[in-house]
């Protein structure tokens, strides 16, 4: 016979029921306190977006990170002979489109925090920025925190030219702006305790009936947070790399019929957008729609001496 040292007392007491006041349901109440103080508490304005954010590392451990990140992924692109050279055309083509973006960063990171009312960051000058480009037939492209770039050649005939291909670099390199990955940092660290607090919570339960519920909780979590927060953290680096690629003189527009290009990879199927992590391509694209008008205005600020949008 199983006996459980939290429950019994109950028991004892006139044969009542282990219910709500038992020790382990008091853990996920106060883990459930704890973990509103800790994540509303410790919220931060995001100044390039004006919403709330949370952090799980610093500055500085990200650009650790993101460069411990990078050398692995070079190291493993040249073990499989998939490094392009830094002096073919196509890396200095990459490097080029980089380079211009990197140099709007100061401008627009102020722009917008302006546009926030808030104080514009310097996380970025602690930056290594290095871009490299991998022979794949991945359509993709990422920017790891602190500045560490890379580029799919699979990506390079989706794009079809330079204003496409800096608009996805610029979504890129707003997630290294806007610290994505720590974020992403501190909510693992809030699901990781949620979790252990739920199994300490029902460890009297019948096993099947445990691994229903942690099954349940599991995917509440996943589907009620995680994902809508990649959702989210997909807007933000639309948003903001759009303008980084109009300030960089590139044409905003190629955003659209590229993500309409995006849309029919895969031959047009992917999941419902409440279980992915990025946005529906329809509505991403309504949303880059409603931003063309701001980031038309950037081009017409920093463009002078450009040819003018039509």
């Amino acid at each position: 016979m199983r006996i459980d040292p939290f429950g019994n007392a109950q028991q004892r007491q006139g044969g009542q029921r282990r219910g709500f006041g038992g020790i382990r349901w008091w853990i996920l109440i106060l883990f459930a306190g704890y973990a509103a103080w800790s994540w509303f508490g410790s919220a931060k304005t995001d100044p390039y977006t004006g919403e709330q954010a949370h952090y799980g590392a610093s500055a500085d451990e990200e650009v650790q990170l993101g460069a411990q990140a990078f050398q692995q992924v070079l190291g493993d692109a040249s073990q499989q002979g998939a490094l392009v050279p830094a002096d073919n055309q196509v890396s200095r083509q990459v490097r080029e489109i980089a380079q211009r973006l990197i140099n709007r960063v100061p401008q627009v990171t102020a722009d917008l925090a302006a546009q926030h009312q808030q104080q514009a960051p310097t996380d970025y000058q602690g930056f290594k920025w290095d871009v490299a480009v991998i022979n794949s037939k991945e359509a993709n492209a990422f920017c790891l925190p602190g500045g560490k770039m890379a580029v799919y050649t699979g990506l390079l005939p989706i794009a079809e030219n330079e204003s496409a291909l800096a608009v996805v670099m610029g979504h890129e390199i707003a997630h290294a702006l806007l610290r994505h990955g720590s974020q992403r940092m501190a909510q693992q660290k809030l699901v990781q305790m949620g979790q252990m607090a739920a199994g300490v919570a029902l460890g009297g339960m019948d096993p099947q009936q445990q691994q229903a519920v942690m099954g349940a909780l599991g995917a509440g979590a996943q589907y009620g947070f995680v994902l809508p927060y990649g959702r989210s953290h997909e807007t933000q680096a639309d948003q903001v790399g759009l303008m980084l690629a109009a300030a960089a003189c590139y044409d905003p527009r190629q955003a659209i019929p590229l993500w309409q290009r995006m849309e029919q990879l895969g031959g047009g199927q992917r999941p419902p957008e409440f279980a992915s992590t990025h946005p529906d391509p329809a509505n991403r694209i309504q949303v880059l729609q409603g931003l063309m008008p701001q980031a038309e205005a950037y081009y017409q600020k920093y463009c002078a001496g450009q040819p003018p949008l039509k």
